[in-house]
Parts: C-alpha cells; structure tokens; sequence
C-alpha cells in the first residue's frame, strides 16, 4: 500500500520528479520513464472524469512501440559491434583529468554484457557507444606508404650539367623504403648514377648526357614490402643547349689547283 501513496511535494510527485531528473540526464524518454508516467496518470485520474479503456489502449500501443524501438535500436548496435572484429578503430574514453581522450586499436572479440555489447581493444573493454570512428585498413596501408607529397619539376641544362636531386617520402610502420630506382621515360637509371640520402634522391649529371632535348616523365620506384611505384609526380626537362660549330669546308683538289695558279699568274 505504501509503494501506492507516493509523497507529494509542491504539487509534484516525488516518484515522477525522480524519473524526470533520471530522463533529463540520459536526454532521451526511455521505456522505464514511459510506464512510469503512465502508471502515475492512472493512479491519479479524475474519478469524475476518468479516461477510457479506449486512451489506455491507445497509450499502451505507444508504450509498445517504443519498446520495440529500442529492442530493434539494441540489436542494430550489437549486430555492429560483431561486424567490428577485426577492423580498427577509434573509441572516445574518459581521461584520469576526466576529459576526453580517443583510443585506437584493432577489435579484437566483442563481449556482451547485460545485453550490451562492447568491444575489447587493446586489453581493454568500451561500450559500443563509445564508438567514434573506424578505419579503414586499405587507408593505414596507404597512409604508411613511400610517395612523393607534391608534384616535382626538375630542368637538367646540357651547357651547364650538374647532379639533380628531389625530395620522397620512405614511408611508415612496415612499408619503410631504404632505397629507390630511377626510370626516365622507358629508361633505368644506373644504380651508380642514383644516391639515397636520408630522404633526398639524387641522380648524377653523367646519367642525363646524351638525352634529347623534351620533358621526360620520372618514375620512382621504393623498395618497400609493397614495391610501391611513383609515375606521375615527377617530371624532368633536359635542355642541351650546346652549339655544334660546322668546321670550314675544305678545298677540292681542282680549287686547290686554280688557287695555286693565280698566284704564279698573279691573277
């Protein structure tokens, strides 16, 4: 009997007040919340005007509803959460300051717990709520990978040769390069005639002599796991801009012998 008479204070039920501050701190009206407002309005009806089975009816089909919501939003979560195992992902965490730090790491198994899934990173157990972000691995792949940032413009002038050099990037994790091939056009570059230092590739002025004059496309290929090939980024212009002299016609035999004779003529 006593759980029926609910202390009333300022006109407002303690029981409900309860439940109002427990919903506003969760920002959403859940089915606990639903039933109790229900419960209380029938508890407390007018008895000179009471509702009728036909509103109740109707309520109850609501409070169904929701239920179902939920049940169907609970399953949609934790059908996620097992499609998770494997892939990596960031979490959102409380840190000991108690601010918000983010996790990464691979899903490792998922663990239901009360209904509720959570996904066990790095050791550790999150809420499938606390999921922020996941990555996919073809992106940690690529994202680790040798490649040139920008693109790259290189001129070689023929009348003034000197070594040309440009700037790669070696890569990350397990896809590091510690060395490249050089390709101009269709032509590899001798390993001689390429050095490596640290992440500057340069390619010795003896290597580019005898080229036509035109823009070559540079292809650079790393030595990584992956053997990643750069084609596009790098382009290369040669100017031999050297002045072939002709060398002065020689005399014939026959001129030859005309000079020879206006001078004993003197003509």
């Amino acid at each position: 009997m006593s759980d029926l008479i609910q202390k009333v204070t300022d006109g407002v039920i303690e029981q409900a007040k309860t439940a109002s501050k427990e919903s506003k701190a969760g920002n959403e009206l859940g089915k606990d919340a639903f039933l109790q407002l229900l419960v209380t309005q029938m508890k407390y009806q007018d008895p000179l005007n009471p509702n009728t089975d036909t509103e109740y009816i109707a309520q109850l089909a609501t409070f169904s509803q929701l239920e179902q919501l939920q049940n169907l939003s609970t399953v949609t979560s934790n059908t996620q959460a097992f499609s998770l195992v494997g892939k990596n992902v960031i979490v959102k965490a409380e840190s000991a300051a108690g601010g918000t730090k983010y996790i990464t790491g691979k899903v490792d198994f998922i663990n239901m717990s009360g209904g509720k899934a959570k996904l066990s990173i790095n050791g550790s157990l999150y809420s499938i709520d606390q999921l922020d972000s996941v990555i996919d691995d073809v992106y940690i792949i690529e994202k680790g990978l040798p490649g040139i940032k920008e693109k790259i413009n290189l001129e070689y002038d023929g009348s003034n040769p000197s070594d040309i050099s440009f700037d790669v990037h070696l890569g990350e994790g397990d896809t590091i390069a510690d060395d490249v091939a050089i390709f101009i056009g269709n032509d590899r570059i001798g390993a001689e005639h390429v050095s490596l230092d640290k992440n500057k590739v340069t390619i010795a002025k003896e290597a580019l002599q005898g080229y036509q004059d035109g823009t070559y496309k540079v292809t650079v290929a790393f030595n990584d796991a992956l053997l990643t090939t750069v084609k596009d980024m790098v382009s290369l212009r040669i100017v031999n801009s050297q002045v072939n002299e002709e060398a002065p016609d020689e005399a014939t035999p026959d001129e030859k012998s005309d000079d020879n004779a206006k001078d004993e003529t003197g003509i």
